[in-house]
Parts: C-alpha cells; sequence; structure tokens
C-alpha cells in the first residue's frame, strides 16, 4: 500500500466484538451542562468490533476558548476518550470514533520492533536511548550527544537519517544559539531523528538496505506496520496509512483504539492471556519504564508539556503528544485517584490546536478532572494549563480557557 494510499476505513472492520462489548453512543459526554448529560448502555467496552462507519451528526463540544478582553476569540473543539486496560470505556466526550493519524503518538509502539529484534542486547542501549527513540525530542544538546553515541557504537553514520530539518530544533534557547553561532542544524537535532536511528538500528540487524529506508514498501517498514498491528490488534493489510511530516509512514485509527492501545502500554501485562497483544508486553513494559525513567529524553528540557506532566506525576503516567492537536497520555495502575486500573487517555483537537494552546489547555484540564494531577501540580503547569498571550510589555492580555465536563459514565445524568 503507498503511503498516500487513502486504505480501509478503520471504523468499518468486521472482526466481531469481543464479549461484552457494545456500541458507543455518539455524542456520549456532556459540555458544562446540567441538561447536557446522556446515560449510555452500562459496560460499555473499547475493541475493533465497537468501532463503525459513520459520519459525525453534530460538530465536538468546546473545549477550550480564546479569551481577550470579554471577547471569545476562538473556540476549539475536540474529542477525549478513556479507556481501562481491560477495554471499558471509563469517559467520553465528544466523537469517540473520529479517526485521527497517530503521528508522532506511534513512537512508542512501533519501537516495539527493535527491542523484540534484541536490539537493546545488541547495541547496549541505555534507558535513555531508548527513551528518545520512543519519543520527540526538542534537538537540545543532550538530545544529540544521546543519539550520536548511539551511532557511534553501532557504526551507523547519522548521515544517513532520512527526516531531514525542518523546524529543528524544536527547543527556542538552542536555535537561537545556533543561529548566533552560524550553525544550521541537521537532521538529528529533528524531533523524529530518535524514531529514525530506531529503524536504521534495525536495517543493521537484518542487514537490510538503509537506502531509502522510509519507503513504505521497505523491509523495514513494513515489519514496523506489522508491529503497529499488533499493538492494535489488527493486521497489516487493514491499516489506514497516509504519511507523516518526517517522511515515513503514519497510521490513522479512532480515538478509542488509540486510547485503548495507551492503556496497553500503561500496563502491559495486564490484558487477559487470550488478548493477542499479550505478546508485546515484554517489550511495551521496557519502553514505558525507560520513559518513566527519562521524561527530558521523551521531548525536552524546556517548554514540552510531554515532559512537564510526566514530572509532576512522576512514576504514573507516560505522556506522548501527535502533531495537529492530538495528545495521548498511559495512566499506570493506582495512578489516579479513586481508580486501581490502568487506563489510556487521547485527546484530539479538532482544528489542530491552536498553535498548541488548545491541545495543551484540555491536556491539563482533563489529567485534572481524572484525579491525576492534584491543586498544586496544576499549579506548577499553569503555563499549560491556560496559556496566556502577552501584549509587547509583558502584560497579559489574552488566554486560553478550558471548560468542560468529563463525567464518567456511570454518572452521567439522563
Amino acid at each position: 500500500m503507498s503511503p498516500s494510499s487513502p486504505g480501509p476505513d478503520p471504523r468499518s472492520r468486521s472482526k466481531a466484538a469481543r464479549p461484552g462489548s457494545g456500541r458507543i453512543s455518539e455524542g456520549i459526554g456532556t459540555p458544562r451542562s446540567p441538561s447536557a448529560g446522556v446515560r449510555p448502555s452500562a459496560g460499555v467496552r473499547s475493541g475493533r468490533g465497537a468501532a463503525r462507519s459513520h459520519e459525525p451528526t453534530k460538530a465536538p463540544p468546546v473545549l477550550v476558548r480564546q479569551v481577550r478582553g470579554r471577547v471569545v476569540e476562538s473556540r476549539h473543539r475536540g474529542s477525549i476518550v478513556q479507556v481501562d486496560v481491560d477495554g471499558t470505556v471509563r469517559r467520553v466526550l465528544g466523537d469517540p470514533d473520529v479517526v485521527v493519524n497517530l503521528r508522532s503518538a506511534v513512537k512508542p509502539f512501533g519501537l516495539v520492533a527493535l527491542v523484540e529484534a534484541d536490539g537493546i542486547e545488541e547495541f547496549d542501549l541505555s534507558t535513555a536511548e531508548l527513551a528518545i527513540m520512543a519519543g520527540s525530542h526538542s534537538g537540545e544538546d543532550l538530545h544529540v550527544r544521546t543519539l550520536q553515541a548511539v551511532f557511534r557504537r553501532s557504526g551507523i553514520s547519522q548521515q544517513m537519517l532520512g527526516c531531514g530539518s525542518e523546524g529543528a530544533p524544536l527547543d527556542a534557547l538552542t536555535a537561537v544559539r545556533l543561529s548566533r553561532d552560524g550553525e544550521k542544524a541537521g537532521p538529528v537535532r529533528h524531533m523524529c531523528s530518535g524514531q529514525h536511528a530506531s529503524l536504521l538500528l534495525l536495517c543493521k540487524l537484518n542487514e537490510w538496505p538503509v537506502e531509502e529506508y522510509w519507503h513504505p514498501d521497505h523491509p523495514v517498514q513494513r515489519l514496523y506496520a506489522a508491529t503497529i498491528a499488533r499493538a492494535f490488534d489488527t493486521s497489516a493489510a487493514l491499516l489506514l496509512t497516509s504519511t507523516d511530516a518526517c517522511g515515513v509512514p503514519t497510521y490513522g485509527f479512532p480515538l478509542h483504539e488509540v486510547a485503548r492501545a495507551f492503556a496497553l502500554l500503561a500496563d502491559p501485562g495486564a490484558v487477559r492471556a487470550s488478548d493477542p497483544r499479550t505478546s508485546l508486553a515484554p517489550a511495551l513494559t521496557r519502553i514505558r519504564e525507560a520513559m518513566l525513567a527519562n521524561p527530558e529524553m521523551v521531548a525536552g528540557t524546556r517548554d514540552r508539556l510531554d515532559t512537564a506532566v510526566m514530572k509532576e506525576a512522576p512514576g504514573r503516567v507516560v505522556a506522548k503528544g501527535g502533531a495537529e492537536g492530538m495528545r495521548g497520555f498511559a495512566i499506570l495502575p493506582r495512578a489516579a485517584a479513586g481508580h486501581t486500573k490502568a487506563s489510556g487517555i487521547v485527546l484530539k483537537i479538532e482544528d489542530g490546536g491552536g498553535f498548541d494552546r488548545a491541545a495543551a489547555a484540555a491536556s491539563i484540564e482533563t489529567l485534572r478532572q481524572v484525579g491525576l494531577l492534584d491543586a498544586a501540580a496544576v499549579r506548577a503547569l499553569a503555563r499549560y494549563y491556560r496559556p496566556k498571550g502577552h501584549d509587547p510589555r509583558g502584560e497579559t492580555v489574552a488566554e486560553a480557557i478550558p471548560e468542560f465536563e468529563l463525567a464518567p459514565l456511570g454518572e452521567l445524568l439522563d
């Protein structure tokens, strides 16, 4: 399948629903309005059988408003879904069946291919090196040094990276320093160079050519696609494929399936023995632990939401965002108040996120409502929670305000 091929619609797969699964009601969830709730069927569960082909009958709810003075300048709509590791849909707001591209959120799942090929042992990879391959780094010097060490040990030239250098580095201070010194950022500073490095390592392990490793027909991309398919309990032939900005394939799934995958990342050993995804547990556990131990490698040391959230809730959440207002969170068991099971939470801002302000604000509000972040943590994350706009003198003149209610399904009122 070519990367631009539309492929089959992932919402219309034919696999039967798992026992106990049910159809997810459209529009489940409620904005902040006492009369807007609905009561779905009890025991709603997530899985491929729950996906369906549909056209939305209404716009998703407004999650974040950009306010300047007394004027609402922008309204950012979106959808949120939380799925427990056992497949139970815990919370939904908006459309759980909206199809989203994984973009960079694919990285922890695709990295399984390298771990299962004994890449950690073969290349003596540290947890920091594993985390940067699962992350989207800021292109800071510590990220460059980490990847260059991998390239030296493997004997692979960083010149083989095919991710390009567009937009690199993400870190503003590093970009200013490079510009001041007359240095042009190379591909190693690109946010996706860790993922691309893992693909090059897989090529070396399997004695595959490194030329055009980004092409969807290359053996390493076929292996990567097969690995993603396993994580989502489907087949590679059914994947909805497109091309990411860094040039490699990415994959589209309904939002609730992405949340189910993040629940698997949160507690890989907790899925049922009959679930074929159990084979991923050893590799995903190592990846999860590497990301938890190295949040700066998942994103960066400054101005990165994923890192900031993981540091405010250490050992309790893996955060991994994707482009266009998509964010995923793997909530570990007993990490959130009153909830013992692991879960995955994914949100998608319909318009792409309004310069990331909407995705950031909605993410912190969501994690607050599910009990992962207490008041002190929310205050520490204030720059992401209510992102502010300033005038030339530094005065606050605008603010992004999240306002929605993500109630558990059993608490929604008729």
